[in-house]
């Protein structure tokens, strides 16, 4: 049986919840609970194994895994590699799912075989697999306007109602086109 691993990137805790860093959690926790039944996706489980909470579910043929690691952002590489290696995964079937702050709030890009453009969670994820051969789904936060804040504080500040708003729609568009066109399976 195929395994499809879909990896949404975020800081676990109360403190980094809504916070623009977090929209990889915020991708799969939108993705389990809107496509839960369609694909018979369990509750979320804490797998030590794995570095990560982990929901499990099957499309046709191929069984789903969606990951959540706890291992915090810059160190999601080892819940990747430790699910890579788990699962015997090929690289084609690894999608990661982050923010990016170089795409504006609203907006978002599928990037194979790409750099990490800064991105210490996604480097880690490439050090860690010794390569950049797999699936990103990009979410954009840009959004600082004139204001010129500092990186790191942007991205762990949390969204403001206009910009939750707009992330709503960003994960529901892009959970759709997840399920239509990369696993071929209309809702």
């Amino acid at each position: 049986m195929r395994t499809i691993l879909i990896a949404g990137l975020g800081n676990p805790g109360k403190k980094y919840e809504k916070t623009r860093h977090n929209a990889g959690f915020m991708f799969v926790d939108y993705f389990w609970e809107n496509y839960r039944d369609e694909l018979g996706l369990d509750d979320w489980q804490d797998c030590k194994k794995l570095k990560s909470k982990t929901s499990y579910g099957k499309l046709g043929s191929r069984r789903i895994i969606l990951l959540k690691p706890q291992t915090f952002m810059n160190l999601s590489g080892k819940a990747v590699a430790a699910a890579v290696k788990y699962y015997k995964l090929k690289l084609e079937d690894i999608i990661v799912i982050h923010d990016e702050i170089d795409l504006p709030l609203g907006k978002y890009r599928l990037s194979v075989n790409a750099s990490s453009a800064g991105h210490q969670g996604v480097q880690n994820i490439i050090d860690a697999l010794g390569t950049k051969d797999f699936a990103r789904l990009r979410i954009g936060i840009e959004n600082r306007g004139e204001k010129k804040i500092e990186t790191e504080k942007y991205v762990l500040g949390k969204l403001n109602k206009q910009e939750r708003i707009t992330l709503e729609k960003v994960l529901k568009d892009l959970s759709r086109e997840l399920l239509e066109k990369t696993l071929n399976f209309k809702a």
